[in-house]
């Protein structure tokens, strides 16, 4: 049960890892660090944007997860259906969201746009501003994200029936790297954009894996859960 619960706890990470390295929360992330980098004269405050940025896109992420995964478990017969029944739903959601991953699917959905005027009223709210932008933008859910978040986050909180701890450590994940890249800024590193280009390779290559490995599980779960091979 403990093991169970690390490789969950790990696969909720490594799923808000790669949704923050996924294009578009790429981009906001990208502009949130060029927000909080207006102040590379002060380290400090560079750093506790960072932090307060990454409690934002948290809060954001655990509101949803609570509200969902919460509304799910507490109808009875709903939750009593999905314990008997999950590994059988697992299966073809993790097909879909892993072709998806992989590129099978093309499908074409802009998030919510957070443009510049926005970071600029944004900024009189100070540290304060740091958080609000982290919670704005982790609602801009673009098809990537929607579906690392509906499709695996959410059946991964709902088997566990976490409604906080997945859904948390899911949001920190995604904002991982602003807090790597305060850090950097606020210790003087001038490298930055050299390992932006870097994440922009290695996040094709890891969202192609981990789409690869969904859908061999989700293969997996169909033949055994759906069709009964006895593999």
């Amino acid at each position: 049960m403990i093991d169970s619960i690390w490789v969950a706890i790990g696969s909720a990470a490594w799923l808000g890892i790669l949704t923050s390295i996924s294009p578009c929360p790429l981009a906001t992330n990208i502009a949130a660090i060029t927000y909080i980098g207006k102040r590379v004269d002060r380290p400090g405050y560079v750093l506790v944007a960072g932090l307060l940025y990454t409690l934002g896109r948290t809060v954001a992420y655990v509101v949803m997860g609570v509200l969902i995964v919460a509304s799910v478990l507490a109808i009875s017969d709903l939750s009593f259906f999905l314990q008997r029944n999950m590994n059988m739903i697992l299966g073809p959601v993790l097909l879909i969201v892993g072709l998806f991953l992989v590129g099978a699917f093309k499908w074409r959905l802009s998030g919510l746009s957070f443009g510049g005027g926005l970071q600029e009223r944004i900024e009189k709210y100070g540290l304060a501003g740091a958080g609000l932008l982290g919670l704005l933008f982790a609602m801009s859910l673009c098809p990537v994200s929607a579906a690392l978040f509906f499709g695996s986050l959410v059946p991964l909180a709902v088997e566990q029936h976490s409604t906080i701890l997945m859904p948390t450590v899911y949001g920190i994940g995604t904002a991982l790297p602003v807090v790597l890249f305060a850090l950097l800024i606020a210790m003087g590193a001038k490298f930055v954009g050299t390992i932006f280009a870097r994440l922009k390779t290695f996040e094709l290559w890891a969202r192609r894996v981990t789409g690869a490995v969904f859908v061999g599980v989700g293969l997996y779960y169909v033949l055994v859960y759906i069709i009964g091979w006895q593999l």
